[in-house]
């Protein structure tokens, strides 16, 4: 029996299936409560830290992004996590979280702008 080597457009298409599986395995695993989750994101914008309130698995990485015109900062109330640099306009900081627990944090430039994560086993 003669097995037929894949064209071009064969292999273009195995590809294109492998690609979308890809991505609705990775989207799945996104879905929380029937929505799609943030992937432990916090935006900065209108001066306010969003989500204010964040629950993460210890282990889990947890990423700021400033999507304000004014520098912030992410400083943990008690020193139980890295402080951030100053962070200028579309600037990242992350941590990873560390032991479960509940952590507070404020920017130290504005220091009613305020957050808390919920780590979790």
């Amino acid at each position: 029996m003669i097995t037929p080597t894949p064209g071009i457009k064969t292999t273009a298409l195995l590809c294109a299936i492998s690609l979308l599986n890809f991505s609705l395995f990775a989207l799945a695993g996104e879905m929380k409560d029937g929505t799609i989750a943030k992937q432990n994101r916090i935006e900065i914008k209108d001066f306010a830290f969003d989500p204010q309130k964040i629950t993460v698995k210890s282990g889990e990485k947890i990423t700021w992004i400033n999507r304000d015109g004014e520098p912030h900062t992410v400083v943990s109330v008690g020193k139980k996590f890295q402080r951030s640099p100053g962070l200028d306009t579309d600037q990242e900081f992350s941590i990873t979280a560390g032991a479960p627990g509940t952590y507070e944090y404020f920017c130290s430039v504005h220091p009613k702008m305020t957050g808390t994560i919920v780590v979790e086993k």
